[in-house]
């Protein structure tokens, strides 16, 4: 990994794990549920969760074989946890390198074609948070979570991001990067190229309904704390939360998650000290589960680590 680029990481996540402890210690001690009904929304938040991965494994299923690859129903499954696995224990959101590699390994596709299925899946994503994001928050919950000003500020930030863009363009251009960069892209595009078809629809919708059930499992977290949460809130609270999860950050988006909970749960209304309860438990549901089960499943089916570094370094040696 480019060591620039982990310390850009590093520093992300220290600022907003900064924020956010200062904002913790502030609060007053987190409860956790004990009583009977709490801890049934725990298990029906864990129970929702595990359908929403089961979901995300046959959307990637689909969009490996609208690409040409022809990968078993098992792999793309199982290579969904282990990818997950990776992108909270690993740093730069290796995961997603990790299940590359091994599929590479079980298919006759190259690497590149396959890193372009995660870019597909990405895509997907992100016009699928962006579709809920601006819907709840510029049309639903307008009046409770976007002040007056804040259009004309997202603008703004738009406007400045579009022109460096723009000079980042022009300079690429005139260096000739950009013709080296489309020979490496080429392979990569094949997936995402693919999105464009009635298909290419169908799995954006497949994707609404992924992060549709995903905010029913915050909703699930909210009930178990006594957080007061509508499921429009939950969907506000969901998109914000990934979409600052596109952000560089350290393993597991620490930090910048975190404060993504925070920020949303305030904005909606939340006290401090259930904000709290609700932070602690939606970060070990959504993380500590799926990364036991993708590790359970790197060491049974595809070698365990071992087996993944002894291939990294016969790639590199070659």
């Amino acid at each position: 990994m480019n060591r620039r680029f982990a310390v850009i990481q590093a520093l992300f996540s220290l600022v907003a794990l900064a924020a956010v402890v200062w904002w913790a210690s502030h609060q007053d001690a987190p409860e956790l549920p004990s009583t009977a009904g709490a801890l049934a929304w725990l298990l029906a938040g864990a129970g929702l969760y595990a359908l929403v991965t089961l979901l995300r494994g046959e959307r990637w299923h689909r969009v490996l074989h609208l690409t040409g690859v022809k990968a078993g129903r098992a792999d793309s499954y199982g290579l969904t946890t282990v990818g997950y696995m990776g992108n909270n224990v690993l740093p730069a959101r290796a995961g997603e390198m990790l299940r590359v590699v091994l599929l590479s390994r079980r298919t006759e596709a190259g690497k590149r074609t396959l890193l372009g299925t995660v870019v597909a899946e990405r895509i997907l994503d992100a016009l699928a948070l962006g579709s809920i994001f601006v819907l709840v928050v510029y049309v639903i919950l307008r009046n409770t979570t976007l002040p007056s000003d804040r259009p004309l500020l997202v603008a703004g930030a738009g406007l400045v991001v579009l022109a460096v863009a723009l000079v980042a363009f022009r300079a690429l251009r005139r260096r000739g990067a950009l013709e080296r960069l489309h020979e490496f892209l080429r392979p990569l595009a094949g997936a995402p190229r693919a999105l464009v078809s009635r298909q290419g629809l169908v799995l954006l919708a497949v994707s609404l309904l992924i992060w549709s059930i995903e905010a029913t499992v915050y909703l699930a977290v909210a009930r178990s704390v006594e957080l007061e949460i509508s499921g429009m809130g939950a969907l506000y609270v969901v998109a914000l939360t990934n979409l600052f999860a596109m952000l560089p950050a350290a393993p597991g988006y620490v930090g910048t998650f975190d404060a993504a909970v925070v920020f949303g749960v305030k904005a909606i209304g939340g006290t401090g000290s259930i904000a709290f309860s609700y932070l602690i438990l939606l970060r070990f549901l959504l993380f500590v589960p799926i990364t036991l089960v993708g590790l359970l499943v790197l060491v049974a089916r595809y070698g365990g680590w071992s087996r993944v570094r002894a291939a990294a370094r016969v790639e590199a040696s070659a």
